[in-house]
């Protein structure tokens, strides 16, 4: 007994140190990554609740100029408990190109903080980050822009930007239809409801099929279980889609490694080939991904 416990005292007074080599690890990644990207402090111009625990907020930032649609930015909280920056999708670009528009849901600790922030307050920024929709892929053909819940404010850049023949598909749970209004000025909007409040009962496959629509290449961004039909659907219709994979990430910069999904080529030596979401993505095209 007594040889057993300290055989297990030895491996906790092992295992500490090795988790505090990890976490320095981390830390240094995080710094190193960091560093290839511009952290600037913006200024937050606005700030409203637009549905139940999702925010729209301007921030003035030098970063503006360099933002393409599906990218997004690391919002750093000002609780230095935390080394992480909380990912966010840049929704909208203004015309001057000096301010980024961030909408967002409440979902912990560091977004209920970004919630209580006014106008004049100062926030710390990382970015541009990640790999946004190749606007060349829809350039003058018919094109679907798919956003579901939290997926729908990437989508609004997009269709401003996008120059081709656009149908907007959103997907909401009820009639809290954030965005659609700023969506319609861009495009045809479709909207599907799952309570069947407003447009077509369900979702934004029930919309495509409700309204007799077809298009040569889809951008979406959403949920989980909605990329996955729509890759499934993108298959069936042999067409290009590309997809946003937005559930999962942590850190942003590719140093913790939460985000990786698995991708279709498999790798010679290891047999495996896996992406990180949020440097090589977050948007891929939908057959080279296994979701």
């Amino acid at each position: 007994m007594a040889a057993r416990w300290f055989t297990r005292r030895r491996n906790i007074r092992e295992v500490v140190p090795e988790c505090r080599r990890d976490v320095s690890a981390l830390r240094i990644n995080m710094e190193r990554n960091q560093k290839m990207k511009a952290k600037v402090t913006g200024k937050v111009i606005s700030q409203k609740e637009i549905a139940e625990n999702i925010f729209d907020m301007w921030i003035e930032t030098s970063l503006a100029k360099e933002a393409h649609p599906g990218q997004f930015v690391g919002v750093f909280p000002k609780n230095k408990s935390t080394i992480l920056p909380r990912p966010i999708s840049i929704c909208e670009v203004n015309e001057a190109h000096t301010a980024l528009r961030l909408v967002y849901r409440i979902a912990g600790q560091g977004t209920t903080e970004f919630s209580g922030y006014m106008a004049g307050d100062s926030v710390e920024i990382l970015g541009i980050l990640g790999n946004g929709f190749p606007l060349e892929e829809g350039k003058g053909k018919k094109v679907f822009l798919m956003g579901g819940g939290i997926g729908v404010p990437p989508i609004l850049q997009l269709a401003k930007e996008l120059d081709a023949d656009k149908s907007v598909l959103v997907g909401y749970r009820d009639s809290n239809l954030f965005l659609k209004e700023d969506l319609d000025k861009f495009g045809k909007v479709y909207v599907a409801t799952e309570d069947g409040s407003v447009g077509t009962k369900g979702n934004v496959m029930h919309a495509i099929e409700a309204n007799g629509l077809e298009a040569d290449v889809i951008f979406a961004c959403g949920p989980m279980p909605m990329l996955r039909a729509i890759k499934k659907y993108a298959a069936e219709k042999s067409i290009k889609a590309y997809i946003s994979l937005e559930e999962h990430m942590a850190c942003g910069v590719g140093a913790c490694l939460g985000c990786v999904v698995k991708t279709k080529e498999i790798d010679h030596h290891s047999h495996v080939h896996n992406a990180r979401i949020c440097t090589d993505g977050p948007v891929f095209e939908a057959e080279e991904v296994e979701i």
